[in-house]
This record gives structure tokens, sequence and C-alpha cells, in this order.
């Protein structure tokens, strides 16, 4: 843990979060000085992770259909996503598009975020969010290594990035923990939610300093634990 916190302080010290939400955190990535290097480092691990380790782990009827999913689930970041519509633009049955995301999941490529709910009648229960391990991986999948001022993305990718921090300093903790994401039916949302010890913690994902309030809707049935997570106190988040 100690030389992830060298590697998050030397690019927060050389002003260079933005090399990290583009190119992600693999070390040799980090390490790496020229864009096109980085580059074709991602290149190479998605190509291992989706046509050599995943592959390994059962045979698959259509391994290129993998990286179709996956292009599909890079474009949906942070937002909520359907299975049926997956299988529909893939040409793939559900059965088997839940398969894929299943293996992706075992293969650390991908995580889900499933709705949080103990109201059906007023929060979605049963839809799911997918958020990449490594940013990195997501963008070149896309083939979207462009700055952060010449995309639309910025919001997505700085959510995707903070939420996969978290996940990874809390399994590296080997912390017992559930996380999810919170909506009503009327449109009201938090972007992370952490069950702890039978606690729930709130989390909104912001780029900028805006002022943001704990919806009453969630403070009256789940408590007042609320933070808004920005590039001003990130690192306290995932470190």
């Amino acid at each position: 843990m100690q030389e992830l916190a060298g590697i998050y302080n030397t690019f927060e010290l050389n002003d260079q979060l933005e090399d990290r939400l583009i190119f992600g955190s693999y070390p040799e990535v980090v390490n790496t000085v020229s864009h096109p290097e980085k580059e074709e480092y991602l290149r190479d691990i998605s190509s291992s992770l989706i046509f050599k380790d995943i592959l390994e782990l059962e045979t698959i009827k259509y391994p290129l259909k993998i990286r179709d999913l996956l292009k599909l689930l890079a474009f949906q970041t942070g937002s909520q996503v359907s299975v049926h519509e997956l299988g529909t633009k893939l040409g793939l049955n559900r059965e088997t598009v839940e398969r894929y995301l299943f293996l992706l999941e075992q293969s650390f490529v991908i995580f889900r975020l499933p709705a949080f709910s103990h109201n059906p009648g007023k929060e979605i229960t049963k839809s799911q969010k997918y958020y990449f391990y490594y940013t990195g991986i997501r963008n070149i999948l896309i083939d979207n290594t462009k700055p952060l001022n010449d995309r639309n993305d910025h919001g997505a990718l700085w959510e995707n990035f903070i939420i996969a921090e978290r996940r990874k300093y809390l399994l590296y903790n080997q912390k017992n923990f559930s996380c999810y994401f919170w909506r009503t039916f009327s449109g009201t949302e938090i972007d992370y939610v952490e069950e702890i010890k039978a606690a729930y913690f709130a989390y909104e994902i912001k780029t900028g300093k805006a002022k943001t309030t704990i919806p009453l809707s969630w403070s009256g049935n789940y408590g007042s634990n609320f933070q808004v997570i920005n590039k001003e106190n990130y690192l306290e988040f995932i470190l």
C-alpha cells in the first residue's frame, strides 16, 4: 500500500491527475513518459485480458463479442445498464451476456454496482451499473485518450476512477463491505453507497466544488453519513 500511496502522491505533486484518469494506474503505464508508449502498453494489456486470461477460464463461442460488450459498457460508464439492451445490440441472448459479464468480473476487468433499496415502491431495485477497474483499459477500448478538455465524458471518467480506486482500497485492506448506487423513481440519486458493519455511508462524486446536500429521502431512511468527494479530498478517500 505504501508503494501505491507513493504513486498517488507523485501524481498529485506533479499535477498529473489527468494522466492518471486517462491512462490508469498500472505501474508500467505510470512510469512510461511517452503517450504513444502508454497506449501501446494498454492495448497489449487489454488484448491479454480479453483474449488470453478470459479465454483460459472458459470456452467462449464468440470471443470478439467480449470486446464489443466492453465497448458498450465503456460508453455507459456511470449509467444504468440493461442486460436486455446489451443482448439486443450484440445479437446475444440474455444468458450469454450475463455469463460474459460474470467472466469479466471474475477476471477483474469490470465490477458491478447494484441498486440499493429497502423501499421497492419508491426506489429502483433491479438496475445496475458497471465500472472498469482501470480507466486506462476503459479509454483504450473506445480509442479515446484525448485530454480532458477535449472530451465529453469527464464526469463519468472521474466517477469511475474514484469508485474503482476506493474498491481497490477496501479489498486491499480486507474490509467486509457492500457497495451500491441509489436512485428513486422520482430521479433523486446518490452516486455511491457503502454498507459496512450494518452502517450506510453515502457519497456524491463531483469534479468541481459545487455544494451538494444530502437528499432528505435518503437521510430520513438511512442516516446522515454523507460526503462529497472531489479533487480536493479524494486522496483521503482512496488511500
